[in-house]
């Protein structure tokens, strides 16, 4: 398992990244994706070019990911809530367990499923306010 950093921002995660990585070096794993690459999905244009997923990888265990907030799904950002504990967790079914045991009696923001993105994700607040996402990347010819 590998435990990392997932900062959110109010529609300037491009611009902070870009910051980081002029700091801190490093590469984007695939770079920047934004809310307008979902498929299917119906974006508002003021959000189309808003970060949905980046990486910061400076090592194989060291990153920084983050996004930005979607205020029409009704994401809001406050100091506090600004980060959250990332779990790339070695199983799917680990992932399941965490997410269980983690989330019982605290607020899940999204329930651990497979995503488009051919992963299984979820990410939720804790029984004590700690924000938490789990993400398992699916292997080749896995469901």
């Amino acid at each position: 398992m590998i435990i990392y950093p997932h900062l959110s921002f109010d529609g300037k995660a491009e611009e902070a990244f870009t910051f980081y990585q002029s700091v801190l070096g490093g590469n984007f794993e695939s770079g920047f994706h934004y809310f307008e690459d979902i498929p299917g999905a119906q974006i508002p244009d003021e959000e189309k070019r808003r970060i949905m997923h980046v990486n910061l990888i400076f090592s194989p265990d060291q990153q920084i990911m983050g996004s930005d907030s979607m205020p029409s799904a009704g994401h809001q950002i406050h100091m506090g809530n600004n980060n959250h504990i990332s779990l790339g967790v070695d199983s799917k079914q680990q992932g399941k367990e965490f997410f269980e045991k983690l989330s019982e009696g605290g607020e899940i923001e999204s329930p651990y499923q497979k995503m488009f993105w051919n992963a299984y994700f979820a990410s939720f607040k804790d029984k004590f306010g700690v924000s938490w996402m789990i993400n398992y990347n699916l292997k080749e010819n896995e469901e």
